[in-house]
């Protein structure tokens, strides 16, 4: 397995920007705990995003991240549970040949990717993994 390390897609010739295009369903944790996700296991603080993506998969989103990222589906208000869309942010993604590892942020989860899996780049040292069925289904190459 391929285990990655101060990733920067930005100067990877090979990564290309997307946007995402996704409904998600959101809660916001009470506390501390984490959430096993299909690539590894997300960590969670009070008040951190615990989503449910359109293909039933869940993860959690730092609060500060979540806020730049998703709006909510009116009538909803930021900030409460229910249905958020992902903001038009373009984001940088390779899609993979074989399996990897690639720690969320410096110190955070590690999550695992298998081949055929897109490493995404959201910020310098912000990084994910979305399986393939998953990523043709709800991201679109950035203009």
């Amino acid at each position: 397995m391929l285990v990655l390390h101060d990733i920067d897609l930005s100067t990877d010739g090979a990564a290309r920007r997307y946007v995402k295009v996704e409904i998600v369903a959101v809660v916001f944790a009470q506390g501390e705990a984490a959430v096993q996700s299909r690539e590894g296991l997300n960590r969670y603080q009070a008040g951190d995003a615990i989503v449910t993506g359109s293909t039933a998969d869940r993860w959690s989103v730092t609060r500060s991240r979540f806020d730049a990222r998703y709006e909510p589906i009116p009538p909803l208000v930021h900030g409460e549970a229910g249905q958020y869309r992902s903001r038009p942010i373009a984001v940088l993604a390779k899609q993979m040949a074989e399996p990897f590892s690639i720690a969320r942020t410096a110190g955070g989860d590690l999550l695992q990717g298998r081949a055929g899996d897109w490493l995404m780049q959201y910020a310098p040292g912000d990084h994910g993994v979305v399986e393939e069925a998953k990523f043709r289904r709800v991201y679109r190459q950035a203009t």
